[in-house]
């Protein structure tokens, strides 16, 4: 016993359905990628300065977290 094969292709996906929307907006994009590089640039040089990774990633998260919340508020809709 065999099963009938489908020959038309899958339907393509609709643009206008909801799961085509991008996951963030570009705006989230931005002050999510500037946050990571203030935060990278604070964890470095902390590193440089105290030698510790520890302070280091403590240092580089609170730089990241808190760049978020000020270029939130910053960068407009």
């Amino acid at each position: 016993m065999t099963t009938p094969h489908s020959s038309a292709p899958p339907p393509a996906p609709d643009s206008s359905s909801p799961d085509a929307e991008p996951l963030l907006s570009q705006r989230a994009v931005v002050v999510f990628l500037a946050a990571a590089f203030i935060g990278a640039v604070v964890g470095v040089l902390t590193f440089f300065s105290a030698g510790h990774v520890a302070a280091a990633l403590l240092a580089g998260l609170t730089g990241f977290g808190t760049s978020t919340l000020g270029l939130h508020k910053l960068i407009g809709n």
